[in-house]
């Protein structure tokens, strides 16, 4: 098992640089952090380059250590190359799966830049049995390490797509039969809502605007939860939350 102690090796300057966006882009890959989000991700279908590991912790680990390339690196060189103060002795360099076919029933993110709402939502959507995510290229990136954070090991079961033109995704989704559910503060009432069927597209918008209009445009329902107290809004997040829950209350347990 190879062991790398500085912090101007090629490789722990790679992997140093998956904390920015436009690196994970370009190389197609990600980090993990933690013995959860490594177990997931080696249990998945996203081929998991490396694992690295402090060298100090290699025996409590020696198990996961077995299933992949592995690298023991130091603790402060560990430390550089993950994005939480404290790192939990393990991480993997993971590599973007391919997008699978969506399923019947899709949550579309249209610019939600919190990368806290994103990874919830997605953890949610796996949660209540939604099929799969499709994001704007406005959304925070649902690779970042605060996301991935969020989501506790559900990225790597639920299928994601982002989209420089989710109009026009939308658009092909309502042609090829699905509802089109956008919600919005002036919509009409969530509970009362009637024709969705079993395809469905749920779209939440930007925490401080709400759905584009041009997305709004290719809703087939437009619906608002009810805000019985002094509140304007929710949380997108927890507005996600309860109308995915309720759009899946009879699937069967």
């Amino acid at each position: 098992m190879e062991t790398l102690s500085s912090l101007k090796n090629p490789r722990v300057q790679l992997w140093r640089s998956l904390k920015d966006r436009k690196a994970r882009k370009e190389t197609g890959l990600f980090l993990v952090e933690g013995r959860k989000m490594v177990t997931e991700a080696l249990a998945s279908a996203f081929p998991v380059e490396t694992i690295l590991c402090d060298e100090a912790q290699a025996g409590q680990y020696a198990a996961l250590l077995e299933r992949s390339e592995a690298v023991l690196l130091p603790a402060h060189v560990l430390a550089a190359v993950c994005d939480t103060k404290t790192p939990q002795g393990i991480a993997a360099v993971v590599r973007m799966s391919d997008v699978s076919r969506p399923g019947k029933r899709l949550v579309a993110l249209d610019g939600v830049q919190d990368p806290g709402n994103v990874g919830t939502i997605l953890r949610t959507a796996d949660c209540a049995g939604m099929e799969g995510l499709l994001l704007s290229e406005q959304c925070a990136d649902v690779f970042s390490p605060k996301v991935l954070r969020a989501t506790m090991g559900s990225i790597f079961r639920m299928p994601v797509e982002i989209t420089g033109d989710l109009p026009g995704r939308l658009r092909g989704l309502r042609e090829d039969g699905y509802s089109v559910l956008s919600s919005q503060l002036d919509g009409t009432p969530f509970y009362c809502r009637e024709g969705v069927g079993d395809r469905y597209v749920l779209v939440i918008g930007n925490e401080s605007s709400g759905v584009s209009p041009q997305v709004q445009q290719e809703a087939t329902h437009r619906l608002r939860l009810p805000m019985r107290g002094g509140a304007e809004s929710l949380n997108a997040a927890v507005a996600a939350g309860i109308m995915m829950y309720e759009l899946t209350r009879e699937l069967a347990e």
